[in-house]
């Protein structure tokens, strides 16, 4: 049986706690304790590792074994150690440092070189890198949902490719298209953010208390640091951020936050959409037995989940646009605004995944009307207004398109006009013919054959 959390003011955490549990953990502060012991323990190696380093012998494949232990066999019970730890000194990276210290103290060899742990590090050094891996781990989350629901919208492009339908726009009716047209339009749209998202380098630094190696230079002054502190990083997975402060300036989470931004606006397009042709009822929605669409109408089915999705999308952007402008400025050397911000990074990759989840749930529950496609589409002779008037235009006949507005513009049209309009053209008998010979449904172009590209 679920177990409820009902004592939670983030619906993240709560109510959908369920379709974001993998960012949560992400995000989580157990994890980010556990990266940044990570971090501290990876440098500790690193730097064991340079020959140059006499202070520091080379450590073993045991003793790595050992250290390297401390954050992947890291416990909710190693957390909780920590926060207490905090609880004294106010600082939440020296806390882990010295939780390092507490889990070494056992083995001799290795502790009588544990003032090297944080050795030409500033806490900024050990954060910047913690939060660049989380965020390594979220988008590829965040990438797989976004993957799930463009090959949703490509399948189902596919499905309705030849189901004409009447275009509107303005509200108004326009040239046919076809439904899986309108589906693959959004999946072009999405593949390219998609591409944009991965292709994004996550940075760090390593570089000391304003940027410039200083501690390092003085401590070890025989060793290349920006060179060798790109190893290090590289052997992280993350990109070396050559020109900082004292922070990483965020430019890259910025870059992150207005691709996923533009991700989401795209599929709040796509929500509003699919609304509206569950609205005309171009698509009804299964009928799931004990759901209930409104607490006093009995008959209603609710596009719910489009809805949801529209609200989280929209939490999403206001996050995520308020981190790529605050989280890029920071007063000289650095302050620490942006430390309380970094926290909530969680919740705009969080919210958008409960969107993408909810549309796709909601996508799995429409079934096409096209009763109710075909009549409009075919009670709307008045859109052949346009290619009726490209073919008089195409025979020079002057004034084509104020000819067609008299007889179109706000009636109401119907086959026996559209033919009297055709017969009172001074155009070639086969021009004539073929454009008898259309229909509302069939005037759609390229749309099928775009849906196979």
């Amino acid at each position: 049986m679920k177990k409820y959390n009902l004592n939670i003011a983030s619906p993240t955490d709560g109510r959908y706690e369920t379709l974001c549990d993998d960012i949560n953990k992400i995000f989580s502060e157990h994890n980010l304790i556990k990266t940044r012991v990570k971090v501290e323990i990876e440098w500790l190696i690193f730097l064991s590792n340079l020959a140059s380093i006499k202070s520091l012998p080379k450590y073993s494949d045991n003793q790595i074994k050992i250290l390297r232990g401390l954050y992947l066999n890291f416990s909710n019970q190693d957390s909780k150690r920590v926060k207490r730890i905090e609880e004294t000194t106010k600082h939440d990276v020296k806390a882990v440092e010295y939780f390092i210290k507490e889990k070494i103290k056992s083995n001799k060899n290795i502790y009588k070189h544990k003032e090297h742990i944080h050795i030409c590090c500033t806490s900024e050094d050990i954060n910047n890198i913690a939060y660049a891996l989380m965020l390594k781990d979220a988008r590829e989350v965040l990438l797989l949902q976004t993957d799930l629901l463009q090959k949703k919208l490509k399948a189902m492009s596919k499905r309705y490719k030849n189901v004409p339908i009447l275009s509107h726009t303005h509200g108004q009716p326009a040239s046919p298209s076809t439904m899986g047209k309108e589906f693959i339009n959004f999946q072009k749209r999405l593949l390219i953010q998609i591409d944009g998202l991965k292709e994004i380098k996550i940075k760090g630094k390593f570089n000391g208390a304003t940027g410039n190696y200083s501690a390092h230079s003085i401590a070890f002054p025989n060793i290349d640091w920006p060179k060798n502190i790109k190893r290090y990083l590289s052997s992280l997975k993350i990109e070396l951020n050559s020109h900082t402060t004292q922070i990483e300036p965020h430019d890259y989470i910025a870059e992150l936050c207005n691709r996923i931004n533009h991700i989401n606006s795209i599929l709040i397009g796509f929500t509003q959409d699919i609304w509206s042709y569950i609205s005309k009822g171009y698509f009804t929605q299964k009928n799931i037995s004990g759901e209930i669409g409104s607490s006093t109408m009995p008959h209603k089915i609710n596009p719910i989940n489009f809805e949801n999705a529209e609200g989280n999308l929209g939490m999403s952007n206001a996050l995520s646009h308020f981190f790529a402008n605050k989280l890029t400025i920071s007063r000289l050397q650095r302050d620490l605004s942006d430390s309380t911000v970094l926290r909530n990074l969680g919740l705009t990759f969080a919210y958008s995944i409960i969107a993408y989840k909810n549309i796709l749930i909601g996508l799995n529950k429409l079934d096409i009307n096209k009763h109710n496609i075909n009549k409009d589409i075919d009670n709307s002779w008045e859109i052949l207004a346009e290619p009726i008037q490209m073919i008089a235009r195409k025979h020079n006949i002057p004034d084509s398109y104020e000819y067609l507005k008299k007889y179109t513009r706000g009636e109401k049209v119907n086959q026996e006009i559209i033919l009297k309009i055709i017969n009172s053209l001074n155009i070639p008998e086969s021009e004539k013919n073929n454009l008898a010979k259309l229909t509302p449904r069939k005037y759609i172009g390229y749309a099928s054959k775009l849906c196979d590209e």
